[in-house]
């Protein structure tokens, strides 16, 4: 992998690479704290901070590509007179192509997420808040081993047509409409995993827009092969809810890359001409809410693949009612 880097480096005719804790630094293999160095010999060199780093770099060094989530000061302490772009014209291409072991890594990760949400369908939610219930699913997730909780939505009624919503103490009830997601880190990897639920039964005409969302989610896996572009996905998806009479509604982007960190390029949206590789990871996200009334949303981590996309979180998606 280091050779395929240092090979890009010379194509963008960058000398050096500087990277913070971050998706990238954990892809050339950096864990915990400090600064990973990669010019154009030797292993990578993990070092304290950013003075430690500047020191390695080579004097003669032109262009240094430095991470995206550098921070202010950071910058200023490499004191290098070389220019700085950003690292992401190396690695962003090589990121996308997802090998073996992170494959199998990436879909650890789903498979643990989606254990959370079977767990969950067997909890007591009558009467509950949503505060309560994220705690409990919370800590599902660290006793499922996650290494990082990064989002734990549950959304109850009305509050489902609300994009990112942080839970509340709002009571959950019979008749409610009910998201649930969680995203964290497993074994390095990111996933995050999205399920609809009706408690005791669905609203009214509820089911008729889970299953558009539903069908433009499956349209999309059909369609994710190496060669089409972001841009294309996202297309593919708002055409099934646009083609509802939902197009309203559609939540703006129905999928993005996911792995190393949990939200990552490529975006499905208009003008996002990133193509689509085999390997490619992605979380394929379609949403329509309703204000004030209820919404829904479906996320699964599917891979690239030349017949279509495969779901690495395989459960069912069909809409659980919970009785309980």
């Amino acid at each position: 992998m280091i050779d395929e880097v240092r090979l890009r480096m010379a194509e963008e005719g960058i000398d050096a690479l500087v990277l913070r804790p971050s998706p990238d630094f954990r892809y050339l293999g950096g864990e915990g704290e400090g600064f990973l160095v990669l010019t154009g010999e030797g292993p990578p060199a993990l070092v304290a901070g950013p003075l430690e780093a500047a020191a390695l770099i080579p004097s003669s060094a032109r262009r240094v590509g430095i991470d995206s989530e550098m921070r202010a000061w950071e910058l200023f302490s490499l004191r290098i007179e070389a220019e700085l772009v950003l690292a992401s014209a190396v690695l962003a291409p090589l990121r996308l192509r997802r090998g073996p072991q992170e494959l199998a890594a990436a879909e650890r990760a789903a498979t643990a997420a989606e254990a959370v949400l079977l767990m969950a369908r067997e909890l007591s939610w009558f009467g509950t808040t949503e505060r309560a219930m994220a705690r409990r699913l919370w800590a599902m997730m660290v006793e499922t081993g996650c290494e990082e909780v990064l989002s734990v939505v549950v959304a109850a009624g009305e509050h489902t047509a609300l994009a990112g919503h942080t839970p509340c103490d709002r009571v959950i009830n019979p008749g409610d409409a009910l998201l649930v997601s969680v995203c964290g880190r497993w074994s390095g990897y990111c996933s995050e995993v999205a399920r609809v639920f009706a408690v005791a039964e669905p609203p009214e005409d509820f089911e008729a827009m889970y299953s558009v969302v539903l069908a433009a989610q499956n349209a999309l896996l059909d369609a994710l092969r190496p060669g089409l572009t972001a841009a294309q996905a996202g297309r593919i998806a708002r055409e099934v809810i646009e083609g509802s009479g939902y197009g309203n509604y559609a939540a703006p982007c129905p999928g993005r890359g996911i792995g190393l960190g949990h939200e990552e390029d490529p975006r499905f949206l208009p003008g996002d001409e990133t193509v689509l590789a085999e390997g490619t990871t992605v979380c394929v996200e379609p949403a329509i809410y309703l204000p004030e009334l209820f919404g829904a949303r479906v996320a699964d981590v599917a891979v690239c693949a030349p017949g279509g996309a495969r779901r690495l979180s395989q459960g069912s998606r069909s809409l659980y009612v919970i009785d309980h």
